[in-house]
């Protein structure tokens, strides 16, 4: 098994807030997949089931960002999930927004979400490191992360979350850089449909068995999201 944890704070107040991007790509996961309505267990909101024919316990920390530690370990220790298996979403200020990388251990960079788990279960868990980019200057740095996403950025984000639930059966299995690379190339306008219908959502078995119509409906969402992905790509080009 898994264990798949996005970082955020609990609260509706707190719900567009760049510091919650791991919580938007879990639930972006969980409805992508289909799994179970998430309930409350572990000072957390959970849900789980199959991703790509793998098992997975998808997690949200309750606790607010700076104790998320304490409700990671409780899930961990109950399923017994060595720490090589927990992978945490989270934003990172150091990658240019719509950027994804994938690393396992090293420094937490500030960020309190990180440094309570490592605190609490080792260093050495994956990390999927979100951009949410820079504001430019420390002092800034607070209110940035605390502040809303900017209607202008809802192409990329959009897209991006669609890209990371669509790859998150490599996520799942294990294939960290092919699932890096599946997003990247989700992203890449040109490549966005053809990925899009490769990606493995489902076991096989599953796939020829069920034919749901959120399937059709996704893919259309997907081939407009990548459209105005291109639009908003050669608006920021044009800007420069």
């Amino acid at each position: 098994m898994k264990l798949l944890v996005g970082l955020g704070n609990p609260g509706a107040e707190y719900a567009l807030h760049r510091h919650n991007i791991g919580f938007m790509a879990l639930d972006r996961i969980a409805e992508r997949h289909r799994l179970a309505p998430w309930r409350k267990k572990f000072s957390a909101l959970v849900t789980e089931g199959d991703i790509g024919g793998e098992r997975a316990l998808l997690v949200k920390p309750q606790t607010y960002m700076n104790e998320s530690g304490r409700s990671v370990q409780e899930a961990a220790h109950f399923h017994k999930v060595a720490l090589a298996d927990i992978v945490v979403l989270h934003d990172e200020l150091d990658l240019a927004p719509a950027k994804l990388r994938v690393k396992t251990g090293g420094g937490n960079a500030g960020h309190n979400g990180l440094r309570s788990i490592s605190a609490h279960m080792g260093n050495e868990y994956v990390r999927v490191r979100l951009g949410i980019g820079h504001p430019g200057a420390k002092e800034l740095v607070h209110n940035w992360v605390l502040g809303n996403f900017a209607k202008a950025d809802a192409v990329w984000l959009d897209a991006i979350l669609d890209a990371i639930a669509v790859s998150a059966p490599r996520l799942v299995d294990g294939k960290f850089e092919r699932f890096q690379t599946d997003v990247a190339q989700a992203l890449t306008p040109d490549k966005s449909d053809a990925k899009i219908a490769s990606a493995p959502s489902e076991p096989k078995a599953k796939q020829s068995a069920v034919r749901h119509p959120a399937g059709e409906r996704g893919n259309k969402q997907q081939n407009a999201i990548a459209e105005n992905l291109r639009k908003w790509m050669e608006a920021r080009k044009k800007s420069e």
